[in-house]
């Protein structure tokens, strides 16, 4: 498992797709914070703050992580080298999660540079540190976790298809349902407590949750559970070839 895992991040890494990813995600997030005459200008706020980052990053997230996975399964069955690779001594779990941990990674790898982010906001703080460090951190891990879940997704999406387009595509719209349908369905069908229910299904309830420097066990488990569901349903998709 270990062998495949660096395997793959060797193949993000010597890729164009890895430092894409990488290269899109903080230049994005870069000219939005820093550049663009807008809300989320660091400059322009008013306070010491990344409020901004963690609003878009989940929504640059939707479209780079499916792009990291896409090529995960569905390059395998392509090529034809899927079922070589399930000749291995390993078993269809071992194969998902190492290819899982490794697109976890790259989005490590991809939020590490944002971290002079912090640092430079720290320092424009009056005092120099005059920022709610807690509610920062608290927004990472929630940031991690969201983009854990969308790996898994973009998994099980590249597992359904031969055609890296059809996995992208699959990947995005069941990352959006997931992250902002359940907002939809609270803010324009339902109220109340059932609605409020309804809210509670989707990433974003958990992720903003997160985000104000709690980080509660419920959400952890939540984003778990759903990283834990979509391996699951991929482990099935695979083992379905074999019916």
């Amino acid at each position: 498992m270990l062998t495949l895992f660096i395997k793959e991040i060797n193949g993000f890494l010597n890729s164009l797709i890895g430092y894409i990813v990488m290269i899109v995600f903080l230049l994005v997030t870069g000219l939005f914070l820093w550049v663009f005459q807008m809300e989320f200008n660091v400059l322009d706020f008013g306070f010491a703050g990344l409020e901004g980052l963690f609003v878009l990053a989940p929504f640059v997230f939707l479209f780079l992580i499916p792009a990291i996975t896409m090529r995960s399964f569905a390059d395998e069955k392509k090529s034809g080298t899927l079922e070589l690779l399930m000749t291995q001594p390993l078993t269809d779990l071992q194969v998902i999660l190492a290819k899982y941990f490794a697109g976890v990674v790259l989005v490590i790898i991809a939020l590490l540079p944002t971290l002079i982010y912090y640092f430079s906001v720290y320092r424009l703080g009056l005092p120099p540190g005059n920022l709610d460090s807690g509610g920062i951190w608290g927004s990472y891990i929630g940031l991690f976790f969201l983009g854990a879940s969308f790996v898994s997704i973009g998994i099980f999406a590249s597992s359904l298809t031969d055609n890296q387009i059809v996995s992208f595509i699959l990947a995005v719209f069941i990352s959006f349902l997931l992250y902002m349908g359940f907002e939809f369905v609270y803010d324009f069908i339902f109220s109340g407590k059932a609605g409020l229910i309804i809210k509670s299904l989707g990433l974003n309830a958990h992720y903003t949750s997160m985000s104000r420097g709690v980080v509660d066990t419920r959400d952890l488990i939540y984003f778990i559970s759903v990283t834990a569901i979509f391996i699951l349903m991929t482990k099935l998709t695979l083992e379905s070839r074999k019916w």
